[in-house]
């Protein structure tokens, strides 16, 4: 039996190790690739718990619609709790996007099940994560705070859901009674929820107990 060829033992193995290198370098992307697929695959969800430590959807108040300032509509939930409160991403997901913006101050956007996203705004500071990111459903992306446009005495997460870049009201996904089902199996928009606006001001409730804040834009 002839001894193998020395040359060609070493060039396989130098072939073997290239291959092996590039797999290596294009792990991340393509497991990136699979992961995103199968969030776009995903059924979006039919409900979704409070983001916020602490904050029972009984606590909730539907503040969708509301006018903001510019002649603006308010496009999502205001979720009060104490400064510096855990905020949960409520899917599992990818970091789509993480930075500042005037109104939202420091922001968190999480591409989750579906291909919608879930928009952490007014946060007073990020969690651990990155841009591109894989974060797990109740995973800490960030912490309840007053940046952007936020009073400074009333810390709140601005929570916002977007589907095909359409908002959706939150407070029907959050609250204790469930969705009501709009078109094509999404939440109506306009939610069932309690809302009450006192001369500009919306009434909104913490843990049974209720505050009146100047709506911020």
């Amino acid at each position: 039996m002839r001894a193998p060829d020395p040359r060609r033992v070493a060039t396989g193995v130098g072939w073997g190790a290239v291959l092996l290198a590039v797999g290596l370098l294009l792990h991340p992307a393509v497991l990136q690739a699979w992961r995103q697929a199968r969030l776009l695959a995903a059924d979006p969800p039919a409900r979704l718990p409070v983001p916020v430590d602490g904050v029972r959807p009984s606590d909730l108040i539907d503040t969708w619609g509301v006018a903001r300032s510019g002649g603006r509509r308010h496009e999502g939930i205001d979720i009060f709790a104490p400064r510096r409160t855990p905020v949960r991403s409520a899917t599992e997901g990818i970091v789509a996007r993480r930075g500042g913006n005037p109104l939202g101050g420091r922001t968190v956007t999480v591409l989750g099940p579906g291909g919608w996203r879930h928009y952490y705004a007014h946060l007073e500071q990020y969690g651990g994560q990155g841009r591109g990111d894989w974060v797990e459903a109740g995973e800490v992306i960030g912490f309840v705070g007053t940046s952007g446009n936020a009073p400074e005495h009333a810390p709140h997460l601005h929570y916002g859901v977007f589907a095909g870049g359409s908002p959706v009201n939150p407070y029907p996904l959050l609250s204790e009674a469930g969705p009501s089902q709009g078109p094509e199996g999404a939440p109506s928009g306009t939610g069932s929820g309690r809302r009450s606006e006192i001369h500009g001001r919306t009434t909104v409730a913490i843990r049974s107990r209720i505050r009146l804040r100047w709506s911020p834009a």
